[in-house]
């Protein structure tokens, strides 16, 4: 018998995810002097200058194992006002969900999310030969009533990202309410707040923290706002219960010693991150000024990043190859199952620019 007879079906019939494409390929290929990566929500102006210098005063201690995030697990519940036993540290808020679906999904197990989503949704629980159903976005919002409306008895998990990535979309409080009265408490909900720095200060943004549910797991990052995508430094917070059997199946030595000296040197630099806000509000507004000129529909953003909606895939896939062409990557959202639209994340003012002065010549 050969070893590959041996890989379960689900995991056979899994689609592997794709990132975007890097700088170095594109001027590989296009051989272009200059790139522009809009493509996978990164912050442009880096991290913080804190942070730089804590990682260089931890350089040499590279040689040791990490301590478990000891200090950064005290920072943040601190932050939040809970204990370190509420708080369950990772790489990557990728690494917290399959620590979730490793704890809480198993196989022909229901799992619940939305179509038009982050894949890893979808990706994980099939992983471990759940069943995944889907509700279909409306209007590219989440639809909640309709999510609520295909939980069973046998639904194990729920995933929800607010906002959401791609569309930018988010729910509002009183949606989150009528949709979590329905909900049963033997069903975990996954709350994914990767952009709630974008969206904090909204009166109507329903901040799981206010809420403190006992079936509810919130998964914040450090890749977005704090720029330290590349380390790879994420975090859940939720009640003893569930966050102690995340400990039991997370990997033991993660994150690493980088990522954690940088996690708590981001988040004493409040400062910086008002600067980036400041940053992508006012490239929101350039992208909405020029898409609308363009006559490009767009989706209004609840994050660092616009969904520029095109009549149809063809279009779509002609503007993402022709800025492709010109030095600027911006994300296709075919794999999102949104093949009408691409995904634009906010740079520098100039970088900016420079994209929808592409897409204006392209359209």
């Amino acid at each position: 018998m050969h070893f590959m007879s041996q890989v379960p079906p689900y995991i056979a019939a899994l689609r592997s995810y794709i990132p975007g494409k890097p700088i170095a390929e594109l001027q590989r290929e296009t051989g272009a002097a200059r790139i522009i990566k809009l493509a996978s929500n990164e912050n442009p102006l880096g991290p913080s200058p804190k942070v730089k210098e804590a990682i260089g005063n931890a350089l040499d201690d590279i040689h040791r194992y990490p301590d478990g995030g000891f200090a950064l697990t005290r920072a943040l519940a601190a932050r939040y006002r809970v204990t370190p036993d509420n708080i369950v540290l990772g790489a990557g808020s990728d690494s917290l969900m399959l620590a979730l679906v490793r704890a809480f999904v198993t196989e022909g197990g229901e799992v619940v999310a939305s179509a038009g989503s982050f894949a890893q949704y979808y990706l994980m629980p099939q992983s471990r030969g759940a069943i995944v159903k889907t509700a279909p976005l409306k209007e590219y919002r989440y639809d909640l009533a309709a999510i609520a409306a295909l939980v069973t008895p046998k639904t194990q998990m729920i995933f929800l990202a607010n906002p959401n990535n791609p569309t930018g979309t988010m729910f509002t409080k009183a949606e989150w309410e009528a949709f979590y009265r329905q909900i049963p408490a033997e069903t975990l909900i996954v709350l994914d707040e990767a952009y709630f720095e974008f969206v904090e200060t909204n009166p109507d943004w329903p901040d799981s923290q206010k809420y403190r549910y006992d079936n509810v797991v919130t998964l914040r990052t450090f890749s977005k706002t704090y720029g330290l995508a590349g380390l790879r430094l994420g975090y859940g917070i939720g009640q003893t219960d569930p966050i102690r059997e995340m400990k039991k199946v997370k990997l033991p030595f993660e994150p690493n010693v980088l990522a954690l000296v940088a996690g708590e040197a981001a988040l004493g630099d409040r400062e910086f991150v008002d600067r980036y806000r400041s940053l992508v509000e006012e490239g929101r507004a350039v992208f909405y000024e020029r898409l609308a000129r363009m006559g490009v529909r767009y989706v209004p953003s609840a994050a660092n990043f616009v969904m520029a909606v095109f009549p149809d895939q063809t279009t779509a896939e002609t503007i993402h190859k022709g800025l492709l062409a010109r030095g600027v990557i911006v994300r296709s959202l075919h794999a999102f199952g949104l093949p009408e639209a691409i995904r634009i994340t906010i740079g520098l003012p100039e970088e900016n620019v420079q994209c929808m002065d592409a897409i204006a010549a392209l359209v």
